[in-house]
């Protein structure tokens, strides 16, 4: 389906045609239309399926077209991760190239005195759209810089990385300072209960949106080495002194492990950096500078760079660890063969993760390569396959989901009515 196809204004139309974009992802496709009709929308959608444009190009069209008051906040858009904020900002001012008078500011940690300064005028101007991370955001509600009384739309991206960042209470926190009338759009690349709970919590009888978690890229060459703990700096001592290090991003769940591996890559004289939550924004930002300038080979990451993060050239991504699910696997070695580059994805696995990453197999549908250890490090653990335990306990959802089929009968709701009215004596 084509964007022209839809009823977002002329002045989005006119910057998605200068950025070349035409057809739709299907994310968009089944999100942008429900938005527009002034539905809460649940989406379930990895990174990369283009949900941010999901969001931005509906809202971003309404509040064009809209009478909304323009001495408050009219959107906010939530983010875990400053990376991600900045990368929310940049599609904004691509987006919203024709639209004169919808502004926006970013607002997040991490920044000297100067750039809070910025933020702090933008908020009180009136900025249309608010980027921000729930700490930033929170600290400026409770020093009374900013009213989210007359907010009319409310984004939480990347819930499940809200999640395991332990911002779930920040946002709490923020949505009780939200109208009712707030129309709310959440997404999350997983959908364990705890973000269930909340979207529950979050959401008025949302219509959900899943898009299934695509397989990873063909030209992923996958390969993993069972092994025991021990041995996986010997085998990544053995792959760099074989090989080209650079572009290298090495994942582990833990940054306690990222900081051991980190160190003894250090000791190999490897030139390699870390990243993980124990660093400031500062420190975050300088690492990522370093690396995307190629001044950096190899970093060592949590889960932090698997999402969100757009960095086109990784030639290898290796996991130290067997990720929790299928999903965090998809996007751990998802950095790789990107905008049209091949790429090789290699796997620790520790005799305690083998039927985790049976699992991981399972939903890839096929066996991933096995790569015997090097000559020299002693006996592998025995990959022995077990059946999985069948688990016919799932709930389902009291929502009307788009992904199954079903329709919501509920009449829809006009929100450029809606707000012209609602906003006419402000």
């Amino acid at each position: 389906m084509k964007f022209e196809e839809t009823y977002l204004n002329d002045n989005i139309l006119d910057a998605l045609y200068d950025m070349r974009f035409d057809e739709m992802t299907p994310i968009q496709e089944r999100c942008i239309p429900e938005i527009l009709d002034g539905y809460d929308v649940l989406g379930v959608a990895q990174t990369g399926t283009g949900k941010t444009a999901a969001y931005l190009l509906p809202i971003l069209s309404m509040l064009d077209d809209g009478d909304y008051p323009r001495d408050a906040i009219n959107c906010i858009v939530m983010s875990p991760t400053r990376e991600l904020a900045q990368q929310i900002d940049q599609a904004m001012q691509g987006f919203g190239y024709y639209l004169d008078d919808v502004s926006s500011v970013a607002v997040y940690g991490g920044n000297d005195g100067n750039r809070y300064d910025q933020e702090l005028r933008g908020m009180r101007l009136g900025a249309d759209v608010l980027i921000a991370t729930p700490g930033r955001l929170l600290s400026h509600l409770k020093v009374g810089n900013l009213d989210l009384s007359r907010c009319s739309f409310f984004v939480l991206d990347e819930a499940d990385r809200m999640l395991d960042m332990g911002f779930i209470d920040d946002i709490m926190k923020i949505v009780q300072q939200l109208p009712k009338s707030c129309q709310r759009v959440m997404f999350s690349a997983t959908m364990p209960p705890k973000i269930r709970e909340l979207a529950v919590t979050l959401l008025h009888d949302p219509v959900e949106i899943k898009i299934a978690v695509s397989r990873p890229a063909e030209k992923i060459r996958q390969s993993a080495y069972v092994c025991y703990e021990p041995q996986k700096l010997k085998i990544i001592k053995h792959l760099f002194k074989a090989g080209d290090l650079q572009r290298v991003i090495i994942f582990s769940g833990k940054k306690e492990k990222v900081k051991e591996v980190t160190r003894q890559l250090k000791q190999m004289h490897i030139n390699c950096d870390q990243m993980h939550s124990d660093l400031s924004q500062q420190e975050r930002d300088e690492v990522m500078y370093r690396f995307k300038a190629s001044m950096t080979d190899v970093l060592v990451a949590t889960d932090i760079v698997a999402r969100g993060i757009d960095i086109d050239d990784i030639r290898i991504v290796i996991n130290y660890d067997v990720p929790h699910d299928a999903e965090d696997y998809v996007h751990r070695i998802g950095r790789t063969a990107r905008a049209d580059r091949d790429g090789q994805a290699i796997t620790f696995i520790s005799d305690t993760d083998i039927y985790r990453f049976q699992q991981i197999e399972h939903f890839l549908g096929k066996e991933v390569e096995k790569t015997p250890l090097p000559d020299g490090m002693g006996e592998a653990p025995v990959y022995v396959k077990r059946e999985k335990k069948r688990n016919d306990t799932r709930r389902h959802g009291r929502w009307h989901s788009k992904g199954n089929g079903s329709k919501n009968n509920q009449k829809r709701k006009n929100t450029h009515k809606k707000h012209s009215s609602d906003q006419s004596g402000k």
